[in-house]
């Protein structure tokens, strides 16, 4: 179809005439020719309307030149319903607005793009929320939800999104843009009486639902998780004729979605969680009939003994895992009420009528709301979980829906494993919505090769054959797409997904929207995201990538389109997306690039490998914060991929100034050691700061940081303490990193002070090591892996003394405990390194003598976790060395910091870099009370804090607790009272600053024409 439209003239049309971002480039298609499945269609374009009529002008445009459309919200779909070669309209960056709310109706009307988390958040001051609630509740938009027919586990109590809407503004690939709802007699008389395309739409629909009236009530399964085809019966004389209905799941087949008008619910005032052990999965689906007769729980979800133990095996979910009762499967009812007691007496109830009892070991009741977040965190992770196995083999989606009758429920899945017997597929992971019938699974297809692609084909075959049979659904909760919609016969019948295709002719006689989808569907073996004609190049990489069977390409293809990193709040993942609100600049939009990058496909959008621009320019805004290390379900590491990617990028060329610069900084601060008063005077004179930034490639508007007038390696030579024996078990190697040694030298004197009132006795490196830290960041690998051996060798004696290394600065820390390692897999130096490292919370909280307590502050604290201890660290040894020091801490679940290292003062990202810190980290602190701490670990949340304008200075912990070491009085300013010393050097002469100045201009030209001669020589 591409081949037979005017695409340059498309394109052109779209900017003239579409007050929006239009993109027909190669990385914005690349990141959207996916979506949560197992297919892929590069699309034509993408456009991202600035308003609502923008979009309706685009709609018009892609009319004009008979383009396929495609509607997209949060793009999780796991059908391959949000992928097409299509202009992709994508509603989530602009067109997110609540526009009303009735609260006494209980509507409200909202934009498509509008996440379902953040109208919650609106809605909840009039104590309403729209009701279902799928697991990606926190990034799922509504526009997509009524394209799906989303449903989520409170639909057991409010019902899928086709109950929940009212009435819709649509507009259809013709022009026909109207509001539409349930129709009575009067008003289809007056639509008709007016005459044109609306009438004419409306006289059809009503001739064929009278034409296919008996099909059509007795070809629709009578069960609550209904969600495949069109919802022709709401067509039905006695239901309304109601089309707003009969368009949700349409999945823009049909038409685009410009509003809608939701019903809500009122949010539950209390709720109890009642948790139910079985034997396994088949038994606790046999006691679904039973406890819907007794009961009418809120929410029925079912978690297996498959699931647990993928989460033990990842060692994920553990706190949620702690809360279940005994038993290998699990049943997790939720009730709400007006109070606690009405909630709890639901519960109690149900559980006599069983003749069970709460001191059952295979029974757990709370009505404690954290508890119970705890215990439904089990179930929503179900897809991260099982998408990667530990065992190797990954899982897909294909089947991951299907719902029968609850009553025939255990029959059903034991039909269904047989089934994956008979194809080799045991081992699948079998939970969901069983109190609506509907059951997820992800199941090890062989997608690679022609063999395992007919089993994939033959199986779905024989499971919507199966499905049928039971009076069930081929999809309870994600739609068709492509996944389903060839399979439509097998439950409905040929005549009624025919009626089907009359209502898409109606709305899209030239199949423009969405084509290949629910009707006129491709095959489910085709478009296939792999496939047997996939061919990626093999690639060399720096990191061994040990958890993805070493391959950069396995590592990439962990991504599988959950789209956690689209979050808005909590959590770190992903700070750039959520200040851009860009596909391209989430941890998913990245991951889609890199994949196409791989070159797997002859219509890859990324053709230039690892010199690809479009991949440079998605990475570049990756702040290597880790966050998506863990907050990802499936464990993306961008910040590793990004470094591999620089690394390739650059290869035998110039680099960009900051990567020598900053990337060099370690170097740099040794030659400052020389005279740090005057490189200080060189980086804040007025004019010649701003001559060596431009040279240096930062950010104007960034201060350099001062170099201490003594650092900490010299302060401790000074201090005449006596090297301890590395053997003596009270021995600790403090880490001299390179921001603590040079920057903030009394963060190490403070931690020196803490050890050794805790007993043990400290020594320093007496010559300089480094972690490579700013090397690894910046993609010079290479250079890392050399700095680290030479650390290692310096260690070596304390490594091989066993001697714990206590590391201050968190970036640093986990270098050791995740980079290192990856870089250096055989070095068994590196790999002691990573055992003995501790932070120093970890050395004081479980090392440390019984018989010693940390100082008492009592004091409050706001508290910025440094993105590496959120992702790598963990953080809850300093939650615990808080508590004992009697810190009152209010541990920020704000994101990152925004600086991030060497991102925040790298040219072009000063603006992003302040605005990410805006979305939470600088209002927390500002809001922080005047006799309270403002505690960051890591030497770029306190840059961030003190260059920002918060009025604050953040201190670290071990300053902190050095001050309760000394006692202060208790209105003393925190930042006073820790009595941060006037360590660094002062300016020198305006002469010597600019002679200064002239050095380093002259040492940053030396070095480019170094790097420009290197080249040269790679080159030849």
């Amino acid at each position: 179809m591409a081949e037979e439209l005017d695409l340059a003239g498309l394109e052109r049309a779209l900017r003239d005439e579409v007050d929006g971002e239009v993109r027909f480039d190669a990385g914005s298609r690349g990141a959207y020719a996916t979506d949560g499945s197992n297919y892929r269609q590069v699309p034509l374009g993408v456009v991202v309307p600035r308003h609502v009529e923008a979009g309706v002008d685009a709609l018009a445009v892609c009319s004009r030149f008979a383009a396929p459309v495609l509607s997209r919200g949060g793009g999780t779909s796991l059908g391959g319903q949000c992928t097409n070669a299509a202009v992709v309209v994508d509603w989530t960056k602009h067109c997110d607005h609540l526009l009303s709310v009735d609260p006494q109706a209980r509507t409200c009307v909202v934009e498509p793009g509008i996440v379902l988390d953040a109208l919650n958040r609106q809605l909840s001051e009039h104590g309403l929320m729209f009701g279902p609630k799928p697991s990606t509740h926190s990034h799922c938009a509504l526009g997509g939800m009524i394209g799906n027919n989303s449903c989520g586990a409170s639909a057991q109590a409010y019902g899928k999104t086709a109950d929940n809407v009212h009435r819709l503004e649509i507009l259809t690939y013709e022009g026909v843009r109207c509001w539409v709802g349930p129709t009575g007699e009067d008003e289809y008389r007056r639509i008709l009486a007016e005459g044109g395309p609306r009438a004419r739409l409306y006289q059809g629909l009503h001739e064929l639902a009278a034409r296919h009236l008996a099909e059509i009530r007795r070809g629709y399964p009578k069960i609550p998780r209904r969600v495949s085809g069109y919802n022709l019966d709401e067509l039905l004389p006695e239901n309304g004729f109601d089309l707003a209905r009969a368009l949700v799941g349409s999945e823009g087949t049909l038409a685009t979605v410009l509003h809608a008008e939701l019903r809500l619910v009122p949010v539950p005032a209390a709720d109890a969680m009642l948790i139910l052990g079985f034997d396994d999965i088949c038994a606790a689906a046999d006691a679904v009939p039973d406890l819907l007769a007794h009961s009418r729980p809120a929410q029925l979800e079912a978690v297996d003994g498959r699931m647990a133990q993928l989460m033990r095996e990842e060692h994920a979910h553990l706190d949620s895992l702690a809360q279940l009762p005994e038993g290998d499967s699990w049943l997790l009812l939720q009730f709400t009420g007006d109070t606690k007691e009405e909630a709890d007496a639901q519960a109690h109830a149900l559980l006599r009528a069983l003749g069970r009892s709460e001191k059952d070991a295979t029974v757990a009741l709370s009505d404690d709301p954290a508890r119970e977040q705890e215990m439904l965190k089990t179930r929503e992770a179900g897809l991260g979980v099982t998408a990667r196995p530990p065992d190797g083999r990954e899982t897909w989606e294909g089947w991951e829906d299907s719902a029968v009758p609850p009553e025939r429920l255990g029959d059903y899945l034991r039909d269904l494993e047989r089934l994956f017997t008979a194809y080799g597929y045991q081992q699948a992971s079998l939970y969901g919505h069983f109190g609506q019938g509907c059951v997820h699974t992800r199941i090890p297809f062989g997608l690679t090769d022609a063999r395992g692609i007919r089993d994939f084909r033959r199986f779905l075959e024989d499971a919507a054959d199966l499905v049928a049979s039971y009076g069930g659904s081929l999809s309870g909760e994600h739609g068709d797409g492509q996944a389903r919609g060839e399979l439509l016969p097998r439950m409905f019948g040929q005549p009624l997904v025919d009626a089907m295709g009359e209502m898409k002719h109606l709305f899209d006689p030239g199949d423009r929207m969405n084509p290949g989808k629910v009707v006129h569907p491709h095959r489910v073996d085709e478009d296939l995201r792999l496939g047997a004609q996939w061919r990626p190049e093999p690639l060399e990489t720096h990191f061994a990538y040990p958890d993805d069977d070493h391959q950069f390409t396995r590592a990439v293809m962990r991504c599988v389109g959950i789209g956690n990193c689209r979050t808005h709040e909590g959590g770190v993942m992903c700070p750039s997306y959520r200040a851009t609100r860009e596909e391209e600049h989430s941890t998913r939009g990245r991951a889609r690039l890199l994949f196409e990058m791989l070159g797997g496909h002859a219509d890859s959008a990324v053709k230039d490998g690892w010199r690809s621009t479009e991949v440079h320019d998605a990475l570049d805004l990756c702040l290597a914060c880790k966050g998506c290390k863990s907050d990802c379900p499936v464990g993306v590491d961008m910040a590793t991929y990004k470094a591999e990617f620089l690394a390739h990028h650059y290869e035998g060329r110039l680099r960009p100034p900051a990567h020598y610069a900053l990337g060099w900084l370690p170097l740099w601060a040794r030659l400052a050691r020389v005279a740090p008063g005057l490189a200080n005077a060189a980086l804040h004179a007025p004019l010649l700061a701003g001559a060596g930034k431009r040279l240096a490639g930062v950010a104007p508007d960034r201060e350099a940081p001062l170099f201490a007038a003594r650092n900490l390696q010299e302060w401790w030579r000074e201090s005449g303490r006596a090297t301890p024996d590395p053997r003596d078990p009270r021995t600790v190697l403090l880490w001299p990193d390179t921001f603590t040694n040079h920057f903030h030298p009394h963060i190490g004197q403070a931690a020196v002070r803490v050890l050794e009132d805790a007993g043990f006795r400290v020594a320093l490196p007496e010559t300089t090591v480094c972690c490579g830290l700013t090397w690894i960041s910046t993609g010079q690998l290479a250079t890392a892996k050399r700095i680290l051996r030479r650390t290692a060798e310096t260690l070596r004696p304390w490594l091989e003394a066993g001697t714990p290394i206590v590391a201050l600065e968190p970036s640093c820390a986990a270098v050791f405990r995740s980079d290192a390692p990856d870089l250096l897999p055989a070095d068994r130096d590196i790999a002691r390194l990573t055992g003995q490292l501790r932070t120093l919370a970890e050395q004081l909280v479980h090392h440390a003598p019984e018989d010693w307590s940390p100082p008492r502050l009592t004091r409050a604290a706001t508290v910025q976790t440094h993105c590496h201890q959120h992702a790598v660290l963990g953080f809850d040894a300093d939650r615990e060395l808080m508590r004992r020091a009697g810190i009152d801490a209010e541990v920020l679940d704000a994101g990152c910091c925004g600086l991030a290292g060497n991102f925040g003062f790298e040219r072009g990202h000063h603006e992003l870099s302040l605005k990410i810190a805006e979305g939470g980290l600088l209002p927390a602190v500002r809001a922080t009370a005047p006799s309270a701490f403002v505690l960051a670990d890591g030497f770029s949340c306190r840059t961030q804090i003190d260059q920002a304008g918060t009025g604050r200075q953040a201190v670290h912990l071990a300053e902190a607790l050095a001050l309760g070491l000394d006692g202060p009085a208790p209105g003393d300013h925190p930042e006073k009272a820790a009595g941060r010393p006037a360590e660094h050097a002062g300016p020198a002469c305006a002469l010597t600053a600019a002679a200064a100045g002239g050095l380093l201009g002259a040492a940053a030209l030396t070095t480019r024409a170094a790097s420009r001669r290197a080249s040269r020589r790679k080159r030849s």
